[in-house]
C-alpha cells in the first residue's frame, strides 16, 4: 500500500507505472472524481501533433489545396499549437 509523505508525495507501485506507461519524467494529471484521486499520464505532445495532422488530412478534400496553419488562426489556437510543439521539441531533445 502506498503512503503519502509529509510533502504530499506518493510513490506509484511499479506494476501500476508499467501498465500506464508512466516512466520517470512523465507528466501526469491528478484530479478528484467521486471522492477518489485519479492519476492519468498526459498524452505525448508529438502524438498529439501527429493526431492533429491525421485529422486535418482526413477531413481535407483531396481536390482542394490546404492553407498554412498560420493563416487566419485564432490566437488561442495558435498559442495552444505553439505550446504543444514546444513540448514535443523539448521531449525530442532528451
Amino acid at each position: 500500500m502506498a503512503k503519502v509523505d509529509s510533502k504530499g508525495r506518493i510513490v506509484l507501485p511499479q506494476s501500476v507505472r508499467e501498465r500506464l506507461g508512466i516512466d520517470p519524467g512523465t507528466e501526469v494529471t491528478v484530479h478528484e472524481e467521486d471522492g477518489k484521486a485519479i492519476v492519468e499520464p498526459e498524452d505525448d505532445p508529438q502524438e498529439i501533433i501527429e493526431r492533429m495532422e491525421e485529422l486535418v488530412a482526413d477531413t481535407s478534400p483531396a481536390s482542394e489545396e490546404t492553407r498554412p496553419l498560420d493563416a487566419d488562426l485564432d490566437p488561442i489556437a495558435q498559442r495552444h499549437r505553439d505550446a504543444v510543439r514546444s513540448g514535443a521539441e523539448r521531449d525530442g531533445d532528451e
